[in-house]
C-alpha cells in the first residue's frame, strides 16, 4: 500500500523539489568573485574595496562626507584614465526644503555637484556611452547599496573594459548628487551639461535593499531592439518585460528618469533584495550581500562592453517579450506571438475533444480555480489588513517585514488549495475548466499588455501541450512525467516570479501572489491525487492559523531597527 501511494505521488514530489530548486537558483545572485579574478572580469572583491571606502560615513547632499567622497571618486576616475569634470549646479527650492528638513538648518543655497569622467574611444564622433549612478546618500545611511553599489560597479567595470584596450567610442561616467532629494544632479546634467549631446544610451545603476539580484526593471520606450541586445549579451540575466511594463505606468523615479526625455537607449539595473536595509542607517559595507554586488557589476560589464563594440546603438522598435528563465539565458520574442501561444493552447484543448468531455466536471474545475484565486485574494488582503498594513503603516517597517510577509502569503496560498482542491483529484474535463479562467486571463492581458502578461499565456500553452499528450494513447505511459517537467518549470519559474512581486508590492498589495500561485496550482493539478477529507482539513486549517499568528507577530513587532532615521 506505501508503495503504491509513493507512486502515485512520486512525479508531483519531484516536480515540487526541481521546482523549487530552480527557484534558489533564480533568486539567488552569483557567487562572488575573489582579488585573483582575472583583470579584464568583474570582481566583486574588488569592487568591495570602493564600497567600503565610500560607505564608511552617512554622506547626504552638503555634506562634508559628500566632499571627501567627491574627491575619492574625481581621484579614482583620474586613475582610470579617464578625463575628469566637477560640475557645479544649485538645489532646486524644492529639494533644498527637504534637505533642510533633514539637516534641521536654514540654508538659503546648496550647491551640488556631479562628478564626469570621459574615456575617450577610438572614434569620438560616435555616440557615447553613458554609465551613470548617485553618490549622495540620505540622511544618516552610508548607502552601500543606495547607491554605492552602483558606483562601485561602474569603476569595476571602467577598470575591466581598460584591460581590453581603448574602446571603439566614448564610455562617459556620471556620478550625480542630489539624487535623493529630487533627483537634481541628473536633471541639471541631462537639461544642461553640453556632453548630454554626446550621449546615444545610457545604463543607471540603482539599489532599494541590501541584497537580492540585480534585475532590469525599466528601459526606454520601444525597447525592441534594445532588449534584444541584453538579451544577446548578458550571461547571467535577470529581468522581465512584466517589471519594464509596470514600472512604466508607475509614479516612481529613478536618475535614469530625465534621461528618458532624450533620445537614448536606456536600461536601469537595481536590486531589491534584504529590503529591510533601504535608505537603512546600518546599511554599510558589511551588511551588503558581496553577491549582489557581483550580480548587478557582471551584467553591467557584459551589456557596456556590448554597446561599446555595437556598429551602432540600439533604435527605437516596437517593445519586445523577454524574460529571463531562472537567470540562465533571456527568452525574447515579439508580443505579437502571443497570439499563436494562444491559438495552439485552444488548439490542443479542442482537437482531441469529444461530446462527452463538456460535463459538469468541466463547471467544477472552473468554479474551483475562481473561488481559489478570489478567496486567496480577499484572505491575503485581510491577513494584510490584520499585520498592520494599509494607510498610515510605516513603508521602511513594512519592508523589513517582507519575508513574514511572504511566509504569510505562502500559508495562505496552501490553506486555500487545500480548502479548494485538496480532498479530490480533477479529471482531465476539470482540469479543463480549471484552465478556462486562466485562458480568459491570458487573452485579455495578450489584448491589453501583451509584454506583461507573457507568464500567464505561456503557462496555459505549457500545461494544454501537456494534456495533449496524457490525452495521446500513445503516449500515455510519459503523460504523468512529461506533465511533472511542466511542472516543475511553472513551479520554479512562479515561486521565483511571486518573490520579485512579493518584494516589489507585497507590503502594499499581498494579494498579487495568488496570481502566480493559480498558475503553478494549473501545473500541479494533473498530478494531484487528493487527500482524506481529515487530512486536507488539518492542513488548511493549521496553514491559515500559523498565517494569521505571523500577521499577528508583524503588527505587535516594534518598529525594525533598520527604519531611516530621516
Amino acid at each position: 500500500m506505501g508503495r503504491m501511494m509513493l507512486k502515485n505521488w512520486l512525479a508531483l514530489l519531484t516536480a515540487v523539489f526541481i521546482g523549487l530548486s530552480l527557484a534558489v537558483i533564480s533568486i539567488v545572485p552569483p557567487s562572488p568573485q575573489g582579488l585573483d579574478t582575472p583583470d579584464d572580469q568583474f570582481s566583486s572583491a574588488r569592487a568591495m574595496v570602493d564600497v567600503r571606502m565610500i560607505a564608511a560615513a552617512p554622506h547626504p547632499t552638503g555634506s562634508e562626507e559628500n566632499a571627501k567622497v567627491r574627491t575619492y571618486l574625481a581621484g579614482q576616475l583620474t586613475a582610470l584614465g579617464m578625463d575628469v569634470d566637477i560640475s557645479a549646479s544649485t538645489l532646486p527650492e524644492k529639494a533644498l526644503a527637504r534637505l533642510n528638513r533633514w539637516s534641521g538648518q536654514s540654508k538659503t543655497e546648496q550647491p551640488i555637484y556631479n562628478v564626469i569622467g570621459v574615456l575617450p574611444g577610438a572614434d569620438r564622433t560616435k555616440p557615447a556611452l553613458l554609465l551613470m549612478a548617485h553618490h549622495d546618500t540620505v540622511w544618516a545611511s552610508p548607502g552601500s547599496a543606495d547607491d554605492t553599489v552602483g558606483i562601485a560597479s561602474i569603476l569595476e567595470i571602467v577598470r575591466a573594459v581598460n584591460e581590453t584596450g581603448q574602446p571603439a567610442r566614448d564610455l562617459i561616467v556620471l556620478f550625480t548628487d542630489g539624487e535623493e532629494v529630487g533627483l537634481s544632479g541628473a536633471r541639471h546634467f541631462f537639461s544642461e551639461n553640453p556632453l548630454r549631446n554626446k550621449v546615444g544610451a545610457v545604463i543607471n545603476f540603482e539599489a532599494r535593499g541590501g541584497g537580492g539580484t540585480a534585475n532590469l526593471f525599466q528601459t526606454s520606450e520601444g525597447n525592441g531592439d534594445a532588449a534584444r541586445l541584453f538579451a544577446r549579451a548578458v550571461r547571467q540575466p535577470s529581468g522581465n518585460s512584466a517589471a519594464t511594463y509596470i514600472y512604466r505606468i508607475l509614479p516612481n523615479d529613478t536618475d535614469l528618469t530625465p534621461a528618458l526625455k532624450g533620445d537614448y537607449a536606456a536600461y536601469n539595473i537595481a536590486n531589491i533584495g534584504k529590503a529591510e536595509y533601504y535608505h537603512s542607517p546600518k546599511i554599510d559595507a558589511d551588511a551588503l550581500s558581496e553577491s549582489t554586488v557581483q550580480h548587478m557589476g557582471s551584467q553591467g560589464l557584459d551589456l557596456t562592453r556590448a554597446l561599446l563594440s555595437a556598429d551602432g546603438f540600439p533604435r527605437k522598435k516596437p517593445d519586445a517579450t523577454f524574460f529571463d528563465l531562472f537567470g540562465l539565458w533571456t527568452v525574447i520574442y515579439a508580443p505579437v506571438w502571443g497570439w499563436a501561444f494562444l491559438g495552439v493552447t485552444l488548439l490542443c484543448y479542442i482537437l482531441p475533444l469529444r461530446r462527452d468531455m463538456l460535463r459538469k466536471d468541466t463547471l467544477v474545475g472552473a468554479v474551483k480555480m475562481v473561488g481559489f484565486m478570489v478567496i486567496g485574494g480577499v484572505v491575503l488582503f485581510g491577513l494584510n489588513a490584520l499585520s498592520g498594513g494599509g494607510s498610515g503603516a510605516d513603508y521602511y517597517d513594512r519592508l523589513a517585514a517582507i519575508p513574514r510577509l511572504e511566509a504569510v502569503a505562502g500559508l495562505t496560498i496552501f490553506a486555500v488549495f487545500f480548502g479548494t482542491f485538496g480532498r479530490s483529484q480533477l479529471s482531465e474535463n476539470g482540469v479543463l475548466g480549471a484552465t478556462l479562467p486562466l485562458f480568459i486571463l491570458a487573452v485579455a492581458g495578450q489584448s491589453i499588455a501583451p509584454t506583461a502578461t507573457y507568464f500567464i499565456s505561456l503557462t496555459v500553452l505549457l500545461c494544454a501541450i501537456a494534456t495533449f499528450i496524457r490525452r495521446s494513447k500513445q503516449t500515455e505511459t510519459y503523460g504523468q512525467w512529461i506533465s511533472a517537467a511542466v511542472a516543475a518549470i511553472l513551479i520554479g519559474y512562479m515561486v521565483s516570479f511571486g518573490h520579485l512581486l512579493m518584494l516589489g508590492v507585497g507590503p502594499d498589495l499581498p494579494s498579487v501572489a495568488i496570481l502566480p500561485a493559480a498558475l503553478a496550482v494549473l501545473a500541479i493539478l494533473p498530478l494531484w491525487r487528493g487527500l482524506p477529507k481529515r487530512v486536507v482539513t488539518v492542513a488548511s486549517i493549521a496553514s491559515l492559523g500559523l498565517a494569521i499568528a505571523i500577521a499577528l507577530w508583524i503588527r505587535l513587532d516594534p518598529i525594525a531597527s533598520t527604519v531611516p532615521l530621516y
